[in-house]
């Protein structure tokens, strides 16, 4: 049981090409050996054999008794040497003459060492038998026979013996012959080995070269190269099968490994987004609860309210301000201090909803859906600026089309045309002109056959942003200024809520911007299937909104520069619009 275990663990141990090279020449070198055992056999075979049909006439007619021959002596018939050996005694040629009517010589030249043996006789009665010369290297082909024959043992006095009939034909030298073949085959058979063995370890290393690759590109791959394949070959082919199979195996793996690695990024990207949301959400919320905190003790400081104000009281303590120093706040301080409290109550309310309406929107809560007039939104927004600041230029730009009906939740799309009217108002110097610009066109330039969509641009002509801000300007709390003062206002919540209701209602956020030349923001909306019908023949071609003529109805051929960064905002598949939500919210 060992030795096989021993050998089983070396076969393991032993690679595949060396256990196939040795294999195939063991084979060979076997069928060699076969092949020459064989020859070497049927050649003494046939060498013994030849004279055996001669052997048994000349036995036929012995046994006629045709032939009288003396024990002890050899004589030949047709050429076949015949005698009778005497138990103890080789046969020897004497003088006997041979049988001249039976073809044979007058003297016999060579005879057969033949045991003496009457047991060896005995065994081999009727055999034909090769058996060596009693001299030299030559063989003989013998028939044995037991005989029984009278023998003289004096004057007038016989016996009865019995000896052994021995009919032999000389074979000559066979065993030179066949060792010169033995020899032949050797040499020869040597060779065919070697030449065998230098083709077989070319065929083999031909043919496990596929392997060879495989283990390589296994290797690369176990480095990191996840892009490397196996050459593919013909797939009607063992190796080409694998290699197929390998490459699909491949792609599928490192389809998976990118999609976990884009899901690890993703979900990384949304641990900082989280964490700095909090960060941004506790700073917003801190601030205005620090001023609420800071007057209340301020107020506890001072001792709360003078007890029993009278102003002429005041008068004779010389002033207010020092009747507030020595005994409390004054009604005039108290009043300044409720004023702020209630406007840092105030604008961490507007947090708050803001935050709340974001977070509703993430659960995808409905929205009421009925056909809106984008057109009427957008004057009103306009007025509603013009009248915020009466010093800037607010222009509203009709492009020809059809009417601009979509359906969605009007004081939601306010919101959207109010929130980017304000960051336009907030984030351009004083005297910049504002255009809005209203028209028609596809919902996405960058699907292939898009809905038709009414197009609503707020186009302003401030310091613009750089691709990297353009880039996260609908991160929530984002603002270009990192400082986070007060003076542009703004919580950074705006445009991610304008980014998140335009997507809630099926359409596209997007800003067109460069340093120093402004900035396009864009919302995209379906159109209502009712206003569908009118669509002029030219869809709008997407190109920047303030690269377009302020007059109404003209077109610029100017295409969009190379230096103006494109960003689009949530898109509507992501968001996952469920139609059942819709057709509920337009039921309430």
């Amino acid at each position: 049981m060992r030795p096989w275990l021993t050998l089983r663990r070396l076969s393991n141990r032993t690679p595949l090409r060396t256990k196939l090279i040795t294999a195939l020449l063991a084979l060979v070198i076997v069928a060699l050996a076969a092949i020459s055992v064989s020859s070497v056999w049927m050649l003494r075979s046939y060498l013994s054999s030849q004279d055996d049909t001669a052997l048994r006439a000349v036995s036929s007619i012995v046994n006629g008794q045709t032939v009288s021959l003396e024990p002890g002596l050899a004589a030949q018939v047709r050429g076949v040497t015949v005698g009778v050996e005497l138990p103890g005694t080789p046969l020897s040629s004497g003088d006997q003459p041979g049988f001249p009517s039976f073809g044979g010589s007058t003297q016999v030249q060579q005879l057969p060492r033949v045991p003496t043996s009457l047991a060896w006789a005995e065994a081999n009665n009727g055999k034909l038998v090769t058996v060596p010369a009693q001299s030299g290297n030559d063989s003989w082909r013998v028939l044995i026979q037991t005989v029984t024959d009278q023998v003289a043992t004096g004057p007038g006095s016989t016996k009865t013996e019995t000896g052994t009939l021995i009919i032999g034909a000389d074979l000559g030298d066979i065993n030179a012959t066949i060792s010169r073949l033995a020899v032949a085959e050797l040499i020869v058979g040597a060779i065919i080995v070697c030449v065998l063995a230098l083709a077989i370890v070319g065929v083999v290393r031909t043919n496990l070269q596929p392997l060879v690759e495989i283990e390589e590109t296994a290797g690369e791959i176990a480095q990191g190269h996840l892009n490397r394949r196996v050459p593919e070959r013909d797939p009607r082919t063992e190796i080409g099968s694998l290699g197929h199979s390998l490459n699909t195996m491949l792609s599928q793996i490192e389809t998976a490994f990118h999609a976990r690695e884009e899901s690890e990024a993703a979900a990384h990207q949304s641990e900082e987004r989280m964490r700095r949301f909090i960060a941004d959400a506790s700073h917003e919320l801190r601030t205005p609860l620090t001023a609420i905190r800071g007057f209340a003790e301020y107020y506890r400081q001072r001792g709360g309210l003078v007890p029993h104000w009278d102003r002429s009281q005041a008068g004779e303590a010389g002033s207010e301000r020092q009747a507030a120093a020595t005994a409390g706040l004054t009604p005039g301080d108290l009043d300044r201090i409720m004023q702020r409290v209630e406007k840092e109550a105030a604008r961490m309310g507007v947090l708050v909803e803001d935050l709340l309406l974001l977070a509703r929107l993430d659960q995808q809560r409905p929205l009421a859906r009925k056909p809106i007039d984008l057109l009427s939104l957008a004057a009103d927004a306009v007025h509603d600026a013009r009248m915020l600041a009466p010093r800037r230029t607010i222009s509203l730009i009709v492009q020809p089309g059809a009417a601009f009906l979509v359906v969605g939740d009007e004081p939601r799309l306010r919101q959207v045309i109010g929130n980017l009217m304000s960051n336009a108002l907030t984030h351009t110097p004083d005297g910049t002109p504002i255009q809005v610009s209203i028209g028609s066109g596809i919902l996405d330039p960058r699907a292939k056959d898009s809905a038709p969509a009414v197009i609503f641009d707020v186009i302003d002509h401030g310091p613009g942003m750089t691709p990297d801000q353009a880039h996260r300007v609908f991160e929530r709390f984002y603002r270009a200024d990192q400082a986070r003062t007060r003076a542009t206002g703004g919580s950074g919540l705006g445009l991610a809520i304008v980014d998140s209701l335009v997507a809630a209602h099926g359409g596209v956020a997007s800003v067109r911007t460069a340093p120093g030349r402004g900035a396009t923001f864009r919302v995209t909306l379906p159109l209502a299937p009712e206003a569908q019908g009118g669509l002029p023949p030219e869809d709008d071609d997407d190109r920047p909104g303030w690269l377009e003529p302020v007059v109404v109805g003209e077109t610029d051929d100017v295409d969009e520069a190379d230096d103006v960064s494109v960003t689009y905002g949530t898109s509507p598949e992501s968001v996952g619009i469920d139609e059942s939500n819709t057709a509920s919210a337009n039921a309430g």
